[in-house]
């Protein structure tokens, strides 16, 4: 059978959710396909583009909802709807944040909070700094709560996994801070 490069991201998306980042790797991917681990090598140039392809189609694949018209609003939207995409799949926060981390990939996030943030008067310097500091918060958490869950599943940890998440108490404290960094209509910070 003939595969496309579609085909071969979407098998390494079930791989990534089955095995781990870890074992999702050339030669287990070929296996899975059953071709061998060179012919991969046709749809990508490295293992770095394949995770870049995973990182994109598991943010392509995560929630999309209708985008709401505060920049505020906008920016927790964003968020919200990363940490979903990342939790989505086994591993996917360290995999996203990675493919981000090495600028291989996974930038919609990124460019999506730079045009909110921008839209919102904050100092243009500011909003590179406003927009890493939420990813960080974002990427940081979630692969917190992944790997509590995970090792919890495995029993590797005698705490049960965690029945509510504070992430929105957390987005809300980083939000409130850079609010203050934006200057009302009237000259008084809001």
């Amino acid at each position: 059978m003939r595969y496309h490069r579609t085909d071969v991201v979407d098998r390494a998306l079930r791989v990534l959710d089955e095995y781990g980042l870890a074992d999702l790797t050339m030669r287990r991917l070929g296996t899975e396909l059953g071709v061998q681990p060179s012919a991969l090598y046709h749809h990508v140039a490295n293992k770095q583009e394949l995770l870049a392809a995973v990182a994109d189609e598991v943010l392509a694949r995560g929630p999309r909802r209708s985008p709401l018209a505060a920049w505020d609003a906008r920016a927790e939207q964003i968020c919200v709807e990363l940490r979903e995409a990342m939790l989505a799949y086994r591993d996917g926060a360290e995999l996203v944040a990675a493919v981000r981390a090495f600028g291989l990939g996974a930038r919609a996030p990124y460019d999506e909070l730079t045009t909110a943030l921008a839209g919102a008067g904050l100092d243009p310097d500011l909003v590179p700094v406003a927009v890493a500091t939420l990813l960080h918060f974002v990427f940081g958490h979630t692969l917190d709560e992944q790997t509590q869950l995970q090792a919890a599943s495995a029993g590797a940890v005698a705490e049960e996994p965690r029945e509510t998440s504070d992430f929105a108490l957390g987005l809300a404290l980083v939000m409130a801070g850079i609010r203050q960094q934006v200057p009302a209509a009237d000259g008084l910070r809001r």
